[in-house]
């Protein structure tokens, strides 16, 4: 009876096991494709990357954070999306810079951005508890002290308190700047990471805000259109 009932605990060592061995395995991809977009970490950067992949497939699993599973998917998809705006984003931004993440879903690019970018500030806002839940034990199990979540709906964001508001297609790009206006400082940003060039949206915007630049990205391993529209207000022009 003993033997059978240190079963159940067998079988949990070993799915942990495979699982640390499957995440470990993901690291030769993970560092071809930094040097792909010429992004320099450190080993404990690197570190802490798959650690990330760890923890969003077994939450993932059990609370539907993302339509994508599998860990080398998650890695290609979520975190070189991500990844590969770091470049761009230190160089329009300071490196000490308060980051806004609307909508951050699992955390991005915001998990992202504060793992590249240690001497930022970065808040990680979304409506959905259990994401927000997520993001904060990201923050404690990665001791990503400059990241943190906050539940609520953006649109109650009032204070002008970031130099940069980030969105992963949140949104239309009028709904992203009409909803976090407010707490854009004067001066600030906003960045949208897009797949195609939204034409339309660009139309749609209010004339009180300007396009000041569209970058195209390539994602490793992801043949797939991605790009950066960058906006500020005009009034701060």
């Amino acid at each position: 009876m003993a033997e059978y009932n240190q079963l159940p605990n067998q079988a949990q060592q070993l799915a942990t096991r495979n699982h640390t061995a499957e995440i470990a395995a993901l690291k030769p991809q993970l560092l071809t494709g930094l040097k792909s977009l010429d992004l320099t970490l450190n080993d404990q950067q690197v570190e802490l990357i798959l650690g990330y992949v760890g923890l969003l497939h077994k939450w993932g699993a059990v609370y539907n954070l993302t339509a994508i599973r599998l860990p080398h998917e998650i890695l290609v998809h979520h975190v070189f999306d991500c990844l590969a705006i770091v470049k761009p984003v230190l160089a329009q931004i300071e490196p000490t810079a308060q980051v806004l993440d609307v909508g951050s879903g699992a955390g991005l690019p915001a998990v992202m951005l504060a793992l590249a970018c240690p001497a930022m500030t970065v808040v990680a806002v979304d409506a959905v508890a259990k994401k927000t839940a997520f993001i904060q034990q990201v923050a404690l199990q990665l001791a990503l002290s400059n990241l943190s979540a906050q539940h609520q709906r953006v649109e109650r964001l009032v204070s002008a308190h970031y130099d940069l508001i980030v969105s992963r297609a949140f949104s239309s790009l009028n709904d992203f700047v009409a909803g976090t206006r407010l707490a854009l400082k004067p001066g600030g940003r906003w960045l949208a990471m897009k797949g195609k060039v939204p034409e339309e949206e660009i139309r749609d915007l209010p004339k009180n805000v300007h396009i000041q630049t569209i970058q195209s990205l390539h994602i490793p391993s992801l043949d797939a259109e991605r790009c950066l529209i960058w906006m500020t207000s005009v009034s701060d022009q």
